[in-house]
């Protein structure tokens, strides 16, 4: 009595559910495109050290997705890096579970060294990749001027929760709309989690709108801040807003991302059927042989330097190469492995070719 409440979904909770037609998965494409810059499959790597060195930059791009270097992590920090992980991965028998943390928090504390990230974009530039950026909203206006002169083609804007307006008595906060505007490259910007946050971050003009924060096993964000909503629900409010958006300025697209809750290839499937143009993958990337974490998962929350939301954490036995987990073959039956090769298939058994279309398909909710 009082309060009231919605019933939201997780990707678990709904079902596709296949038209009158289908298709071959060779006629099928996967491609998307935001601004000027394609890509092959609409894959957005979550922006975590665990995965995206410059090394798995340059491999994921050269397969067609688009890796998002975390910018304020190790790489434009430290010179010896490797080491780093690999000395994490040591304090993981520890008894004690914070050990980890402790760590990652004592590395980022070292100042952001601007030769070593211009390095680290450098190798992906010289590759012929696209080159994407990730910045918090507190140091995104500090540090965006030095990252466009590095080279860099996409800024992503991230955090827990980014909002239009961010209000601060301590600092002026950012004005993202002033900000996207002063920039030459796109910009992406989130979490959100619901319809009106997402329609605010449209009309700044951002690119696209990041849904989720990364949820996972890693992720603590719940249990910490007590925020939370399920994908499917928050993916498709998302969706809503692009749509009324796209009336009220007679035509602009802006592409909707969804960022966690997704383990399995049927999650992607069930993400782009709830109206998002691109995932954003950490989690199910971590078990790549050459993903940096050395069979480590984590993401950038792990190290605030006061309250952290995520954990270190083991990720499956890394058996397979970044192109296997992306494309195959397979032969484990539980749609961890060829990722993009069964969202494929499941976009021609329910008769549809492109993503736009997919994004039309039925669903139903488990009861």
């Amino acid at each position: 009595m009082g309060r009231s409440a919605r019933r939201a979904y997780s990707f678990d909770d709904v079902h596709i559910v296949p038209s009158r037609r289908t298709r071959s998965s060779r006629d099928v494409s996967t491609a998307w495109q935001i601004d000027a810059y394609r890509f092959d499959i609409p894959l957005v790597t979550h922006p975590t050290d665990a995965i995206v060195s410059p090394a798995m930059a340059v491999r994921i791009g050269g397969l067609g997705g688009l890796a998002v270097l975390n910018a304020e992590g190790l790489w434009g920090r430290h010179a010896d890096v490797d080491k780093l992980l690999f000395r994490l991965t040591s304090v993981m028998d520890e008894a004690d579970e914070a050990a980890a943390v402790r760590l990652l928090q004592q590395w980022h504390a070292a100042p952001i060294r601007m030769e070593l990230l211009t390095e680290a974009i450098g190798q992906i530039a010289a590759a012929g990749v696209t080159v994407a950026a990730r910045v918090s909203p507190q140091h995104a206006r500090e540090l965006a001027p030095d990252l466009l002169a590095a080279g860099i083609e996409i800024l992503v804007v991230q955090g827990t929760i980014v909002s239009a307006e961010h209000v601060s008595r301590a600092a002026e906060p950012l004005n993202l709309v002033e900000f996207i505007a002063s920039m030459d490259v796109p910009v992406i910007a989130g979490g959100v989690d619901d319809y009106r946050t997402a329609m605010h971050l449209m009309r700044t003009g951002a690119a696209g709108v990041i849904v989720g924060y990364g949820a996972g096993a890693s992720t603590s964000t719940a249990d910490v801040l007590g925020i939370g909503v399920p994908m499917a629900t928050a993916v498709a409010d998302a969706a809503a807003a692009r749509r009324d958006y796209l009336d009220e300025t007679g035509g602009r697209y802006v592409h909707v991302i969804a960022d966690g809750g997704m383990h399995t290839s049927g999650d992607l499937a069930k993400a782009i059927a709830c109206g998002a143009d691109a995932v954003m993958l950490g989690e199910p990337l971590a078990s790549a042989v050459e993903a940096p974490g050395n069979g480590l998962y984590w993401t950038a929350a792990a190290a605030h330097p006061s309250l952290p939301r995520s954990h270190v954490i083991d990720v499956p036995e890394r058996s397979v190469g970044i192109d296997t987990l992306l494309f195959g073959p397979s032969s484990d039956p539980s749609g961890t492995v060829n990722l993009f090769g069964a969202l494929r298939r499941a976009m021609a058994k329910s008769g549809y070719s492109e993503l736009k279309e997919f994004q039309k398909v039925g669903l139903i909710v488990r009861s």
